[in-house]
């Protein structure tokens, strides 16, 4: 199975390296050629010219962009050349109504569709430890799991198209309370003049550890916000929860305070810092 890559950013070079490690990966694409042509001359796959190029060639398409309006500029391009039988696998986040509608596009090309979001952050891309929600026919999901588990440890089928994006809402929405929490209770801890790498160790072994207080205590409390999940990102995606919480009559006031919080540290430009970045509306002033 030949299969190429849109998208190389943080989560994509992750992704590149354990598909070509895996035997998989045949091309990459990249808006920025230069980042396109320096990983495919270390992986030693093709660097394509076009995203038309790159369908052309491959039996199964990967994606990895930032927006809806990335995916479908993406997928329009890709529906030219693809091939009958040939297989997209949206592996951003975006709403289940666009996932809804690149599938129709791509049906009419007698090709198949799976929307396939992740989380694992950086990390999780590196280490080929995604856990991926996947919306679409089983039968297509059975047909490409092999490529998907080289960069996944857990792959779920939630159902048809759009589900794996409404599950993946799922996830950002509850990222957001938890980054809340989080943030918060360090905060707290911080302000009564608390020892806060102890602190952060107790608690991480007991019943309120958890993944974020693990990797992201230790740096947010010595004001270190390396991007694991780009706070800009996180907005996004929490805008597009949103939405669809809205949509459905769901009222989701946690995620409105955290777009919100988001959107105040946007404007003082840590929206290239990690989701950590939180904690500096929380700490004492």
């Amino acid at each position: 199975m030949r299969v190429g890559l849109i998208g190389l950013g943080a989560m994509g070079l992750g992704m590149a390296g354990n598909l070509a490690k895996a035997g998989y990966l045949s091309a990459v694409y990249n808006r920025t050629a230069a980042k396109a042509e320096a990983l495919a001359a270390e992986l030693q796959v093709l660097a394509s010219e076009s995203i038309e190029q790159l369908a052309s060639q491959v039996d199964v398409v990967l994606i990895c962009v930032s927006a809806d309006k990335d995916v479908l500029m993406v997928v329009d391009a890709i529906a030219k050349t693809i091939k009958p039988a040939g297989v997209v696998v949206d592996m951003s986040t975006v709403s289940s109504e666009t996932a809804q509608t690149v599938a129709q596009k791509l049906a009419e090309k007698q090709a198949s569709f799976l929307d396939a979001p992740v989380s694992g952050g950086v990390e999780g891309a590196n280490k080929g430890t995604l856990a991926m929600m996947v919306g679409g026919e089983a039968d297509v999901l059975a047909r490409v799991q092999p490529v998907l588990a080289a960069m996944t440890a857990r792959i779920e089928h939630l159902g048809g198209h759009g589900a794996g994006q409404a599950c993946k809402a799922v996830n950002q929405i509850m990222c957001a309370g938890i980054n809340q929490a989080v943030t918060e209770a360090l905060a707290f801890a911080e302000a009564q003049g608390l020892p806060m790498e102890k602190v952060i160790e107790v608690i991480a072994g007991g019943a309120a550890g958890n993944w974020f207080l693990q990797h992201r205590g230790k740096t947010m409390t010595q004001n270190q916000f390396a991007p694991g999940f780009k706070l800009a990102l996180h907005h996004k995606d929490l805008k597009i929860a949103q939405h669809m919480a809205q949509h459905a009559s769901v009222g989701c006031p946690l995620t409105t305070t955290t777009i919100a919080d988001y959107a105040k540290l946007m404007a003082k430009g840590y929206g290239d810092e990690d989701i950590s970045a939180l904690y500096r509306l929380k700490q004492k002033r």
